[in-house]
């Protein structure tokens, strides 16, 4: 089944009872709306398949939270297949899928843990097949006492997944191996981040060469030179995500690198903004300036999959503002505002 590469999905918190997985349409450079879901009234993240016919919802609802799977009909609509908690002691608040589409990678900040659960041949989720404990601690004694995992998913070979970790100012490193639906820890083992950093999300530039991680805690992104053979990360530089002079309160969050490898970008929840960046031959960002976001709290931003509009989800606003971008990589508010409750993650569907 072919789906529309133009189709977006959203999580918003909402009430209980209330759907809170919007579906959308892009249609010249705005959203339009295609249905709803009941992914839960605390939807977290989305992660589409890499044929585009599933998507899989981090859920935080109860103790535990659960991963929720669907099929994306033709015109955007979701199906729900099942819900499976991950087994992390936690609730999810990431999850992605492998690039082969056989598992889905979920981390659980509270409980210090990253699972891996399997996907059968229609997109149903299995139970847990990994669950795994990280440690390490960090100079923040309010935000950094034990582990915190954020994000987890594998490099564009598939071969390795990475996990950083907030609470470890680490980069986990994990050898992945999708049809077992198991990891172990790579022999490059992991790669620490400054103290204080708190990594929260990851990106890899095209190639795979290159992985860039925002850190939520001092407002940075560091840039890695990854080893294409073992998986390790070789940190390379460091840049601010605010203009210089700013000494209000922060907390960097979402983190993309531009389709062309060119440009790279990372939201401010404080500053409310997305800092651009442009990438040198050598991996290393070097900030442009910053946009307002026209909104509070942007927690996620999207860019299509050209690569000509992002989308900031300004979490506090219950808005997702749209920016042209250009060619130099700059962004341009284009007027367009899609109304949203509390809209937390914004996922294209490719395939």
């Amino acid at each position: 089944m072919a789906i529309d590469p133009t189709l977006a999905f959203v999580a918003a918190s909402t009430d209980a009872g209330e759907d809170g997985v919007l579906g959308f349409r892009l249609e010249d450079g705005r959203l339009e709306t295609t249905g709803a879901a009941d992914g839960g009234s605390r939807p977290a993240f989305l992660a589409a398949s890499p044929d585009g016919t599933r998507l899989y919802v981090a859920n935080r609802e109860g103790e535990d939270g659960r991963i929720v799977a669907y099929t994306i009909e033709e015109r955007g609509t979701l199906s729900r297949l099942n819900a499976v908690p991950t087994g992390g002691g936690g609730t999810p608040c990431y999850c992605s899928v492998d690039p082969t589409g056989r598992c889905v990678l979920t981390a659980q900040y509270g409980g210090g843990t990253v699972s891996v659960l399997p996907i059968d041949g229609d997109g149903r989720l299995g139970g847990p097949t990994a669950v795994v404990d990280h440690e390490g601690s960090g100079p923040d004694a309010d935000r950094q006492s034990e582990p915190h995992p954020h994000a987890f998913l594998a490099g564009p070979d598939g071969e390795y997944a990475y996990a950083p970790d907030l609470g470890a100012d680490r980069v986990f490193v994990y050898a992945l191996d999708p049809v077992a639906g198991r990891v172990e820890p790579a022999d490059c083992g992991h790669v620490d981040v400054h103290p204080g950093a708190g990594p929260r999300h990851l990106a890899f530039d095209p190639t795979g060469r290159y992985a860039y991680v925002i850190g939520e805690l001092d407002s940075t992104v560091t840039a890695f030179e990854r080893d294409l053979d073992t998986g390790g990360l070789k940190p390379v530089a460091v840049a601010s995500t605010l203009p210089e002079g700013f000494d209000g309160e922060n907390a960097a969050a979402d983190i993309h690198v531009h389709p062309t490898g060119e440009f790279l970008y990372g939201s401010n929840r404080g500053h409310d903004s997305i800092a651009v960046y442009e990438l040198g031959g050598d991996g290393r960002p070097t900030l442009l300036g910053t946009e307002p976001t026209r909104g509070e709290w942007p927690r996620n931003f999207a860019l299509d999959p050209a690569g000509e509009v992002l989308f900031a989800e300004n979490a506090d606003s219950d808005t997702i503002v749209a920016f042209a971008v250009g060619s130099d990589g700059a962004l341009e508010a284009t007027g367009e505002v899609t109304d949203c409750p509390s809209p937390v993650c914004l996922a294209f569907v490719t395939g």
